[in-house]
C-alpha cells in the first residue's frame, strides 16, 4: 500500500501532473526533487525525538495530506511555565536546583543527599528528562560511564520562573 510505502520513506508518484509548475519550482529553490522530501522529513523528526507523522492520500494519489506533530518541548513562552510547573514534582524540582553545569548521576544523587539509586533514577532523573527540563550529554549512549545530565532551555527557564516567583 502506498501510505505505508511513505511512512518507511519510499514515495513514488504514478504521475506528474504538471511537470513545468515542478520545474519552475524547482529553480525558486522551493522544492528539491522528486520523492525527496518525504525521506528528510522523516529522518529529521527521527533526530529530534519527535512523533511520527501521519500520512493520508487517495487510491488515485491526487491528494496528499501529512499531518506533522508538535514536539511536545514546542511549547510557547506564555504557556510553558504553566505547562511545565504541574508536572514538575518535588524531587524534580530538587533536582533541577542543584544541577550545576554537567554533571555525572553520582554527582547530582550525592547533591541531593539521596543513597537509593532506583528511586533516584525513577523519582528525580527519568521523570525530569521526560518532562524535557534536563538533557543527556551523550543522548545516542544514555548508559555511558562518561554520561552527563544538564539543564534544558526549558528546565534554566522553570528555574527562572521559580526564582522570580520567589521574589514577589
Amino acid at each position: 500500500m502506498y501510505t505505508e510505502d511513505v511512512k518507511v520513506g519510499r514515495a513514488v508518484s504514478r504521475r506528474y501532473r504538471n511537470r513545468r509548475i515542478g520545474e519552475f519550482l524547482r529553480e525558486l529553490d522551493m522544492t528539491e526533487g522528486r520523492s525527496t522530501g518525504i525521506p528528510k522529513i522523516l529522518k529529521e523528526l527521527r533526530a529530534n525525538g519527535s512523533s511520527a507523522p501521519l500520512f493520508e492520500t487517495d487510491d488515485d494519489r491526487l491528494a496528499f495530506v501529512i499531518h506533522l506533530p508538535r514536539h511536545p518541548l514546542a511549547i510557547d513562552k506564555a504557556s510553558s511555565t504553566a505547562q511545565v510547573t504541574g508536572d514538575v514534582t518535588e524531587p524534580v524540582a530538587k533536582l533541577l536546583r542543584v544541577l550545576t553545569g554537567a554533571m555525572s548521576r553520582r554527582q547530582i544523587r550525592e547533591s541531593l543527599g539521596l543513597t537509593g539509586e532506583e528511586h533516584f533514577r525513577v523519582a528525580c532523573l527519568k521523570s525530569a528528562l521526560e518532562i524535557g527540563l534536563i538533557e543527556m550529554t551523550l543522548p545516542d549512549k544514555p548508559k555511558s560511564r562518561a554520561q552527563r545530565y544538564r539543564l534544558t532551555r526549558l528546565g534554566q527557564r522553570w528555574l527562572n520562573d521559580q526564582s522570580n516567583a520567589g521574589r514577589n
